[in-house]
C-alpha cells in the first residue's frame, strides 16, 4: 500500500481507506449500503490491515450512530494500529441543538462520537457540512480547544464550497488554529466538478482530498451498461435520488471508455475507476466502501499498478464536460488559459 500525506501535514494515510458507512445500516439510504454486524466488520477490518489499509472513515450521522458503535466494536483491542476519521454537523435530530457547528454542539458531538468509537481520540474530525449560523471563529475556536485537550489530531471538512474552506483557513491562519488539512469531497469519472475549483484551492492551500463515491454513487461498477436496464439488485433503485444526477448518455460514454481500459489491463472497471483518481492531483486517499469480503478484495485491487498515459487521455476525454462560469474561459480563451492555467 502507498501511503501519502494527508494536504500540508505530516499525517500519512493509505492511499485506499475504508468507508464504513455499510456497518449497521438502517433507514432509506444507509440500510441500501449494508447492514455489516460487529462480526463481520471485524473480518473487514481484518482485511483491510492485511492490505496497509488503516484508515477508517465514518460520520455520527451514519445509521444514527450505528455506524461509529460498529466500528468501535471491530477495531477494539487494536486502536494504536488504526487511524479513525469521523464527521458531524449533519442533523442528529429535530431540535435546535441537534445540528450545525456550534461550540456546544461541536463539543457534545465529539464526546458522544468518543464513546460510542471506545476511544479517547479522534485522528481526523471532518465537519459534515458547512453552518451558515455559526460564526466561523467560534466553529475554529471550538476545534482549536478539543485539539488542545487532546480529544482531536486533525480537523477537515467535507462537503464545502471553495469561498468557506478558503475564509476559514484565512481566519485559521490569523487566530493561530488549527488548518483544516482534508477535504472529503465527491469526485468520479462522472463526477469532476471538483476539478474547478476546490482542486486548485487544495493545491494552494495544502488541503488533502478524501475521496467519497469513487463510482459515481454505484454507478461505476461495472453492471449498468450501454442498452441493458439496471440490474435488480442495484441499489440504485433506492437510492439514486440521494446522490448526484448523472445524465445516462454522459454516464455511458465514460463506462464504454472504462470497460475498453479493463480489457486492455486485464482490470475491472472499478477497479480502473479508482486506479484513475489516484492519478489526480491533491488526492490523498480514495474511500472505498464494500457490503461484504468479496467486494472489498476486488476494490483492493484497484492498487499495485497504473494505468498507461494513454489510457489515462482516453478516460480524461470521455469523462470531460465543459466547465461551468466563471471557469469555461479559462480553458477555451487562450488569453485566460495564460493567467489561469488548469490543475489538471
Amino acid at each position: 500500500m502507498d501511503y501519502r500525506p494527508l494536504g500540508a501535514s505530516g499525517l500519512k494515510v493509505p492511499a485506499l481507506s475504508f468507508g464504513a458507512g455499510t456497518f449497521g445500516g438502517s433507514g432509506p439510504l444507509f440500510g441500501h449500503w449494508g447492514n455489516s454486524d460487529a462480526k463481520e466488520a471485524r473480518r473487514l477490518v481484518d482485511i483491510c490491515l492485511e492490505a496497509g489499509v488503516n484508515l477508517f472513515d465514518t460520520a455520527d450521522v451514519y445509521s444514527n450512530g450505528a455506524s461509529e458503535e460498529v466500528l468501535g466494536e471491530a477495531i477494539k483491542g487494536r486502536r494504536d494500529a488504526v487511524l479513525i476519521s469521523t464527521k458531524t454537523s449533519l442533523p442528529m435530530g429535530d431540535g435546535p441543538a441537534d445540528w450545525g457547528s456550534s461550540r456546544s454542539r461541536l463539543i457534545r458531538s465529539v464526546d458522544a462520537a468518543l464513546k460510542r468509537l471506545g476511544t479517547d481520540y479522534i485522528d481526523l474530525l471532518q465537519l459534515h457540512a458547512f453552518d451558515a449560523s455559526t460564526p466561523v471563529e467560534e466553529v475554529l475556536s471550538t476545534l482549536d480547544d478539543l485539539v488542545r485537550s487532546g480529544k482531536l489530531r486533525y480537523v477537515g471538512v467535507s462537503n464545502f464550497s471553495g469561498w468557506q474552506v478558503m475564509k476559514s483557513l484565512g481566519l485559521a491562519d490569523r487566530h493561530g488554529y488549527p488548518r483544516y488539512i482534508a477535504h472529503q469531497v465527491y469526485y468520479s469519472l462522472v463526477g469532476r466538478d471538483y476539478e474547478w475549483e476546490l482542486m486548485p484551492l487544495g493545491l494552494d492551500q495544502g488541503v488533502g482530498a478524501l475521496v467519497w463515491s469513487p463510482l459515481g454513487w454505484g454507478r461505476l461498477t461495472g453492471k449498468i451498461r450501454r442498452g441493458k436496464p439496471l440490474p435488480e439488485n442495484s441499489r440504485l433503485h433506492g437510492t439514486a435520488d440521494f446522490g448526484p444526477p448523472v445524465e445516462d448518455e454522459h454516464l455511458f460514454k465514460v463506462v464504454d471508455a472504462l470497460e475498453a481500459a479493463a480489457a486492455e489491463t486485464g482490470k475491472t472497471v472499478p477497479q480502473i475507476a479508482i486506479n484513475w483518481l489516484l492519478q489526480r492531483p491533491t488526492v490523498s486517499s480514495v474511500i472505498i466502501g464494500a457490503r461484504n469480503e468479496e467486494q472489498l478484495r476486488q476494490n483492493l485491487g484497484a492498487v499495485g499498478w497504473a494505468l498507461t498515459p494513454e489510457q489515462i487521455r482516453a478516460l480524461d476525454e470521455a469523462s470531460a464536460v465543459t466547465a461551468p462560469y466563471p471557469y469555461f474561459p479559462y480553458r477555451r480563451q487562450e488569453g485566460f488559459a495564460r493567467l489561469n492555467p488548469p490543475a489538471v
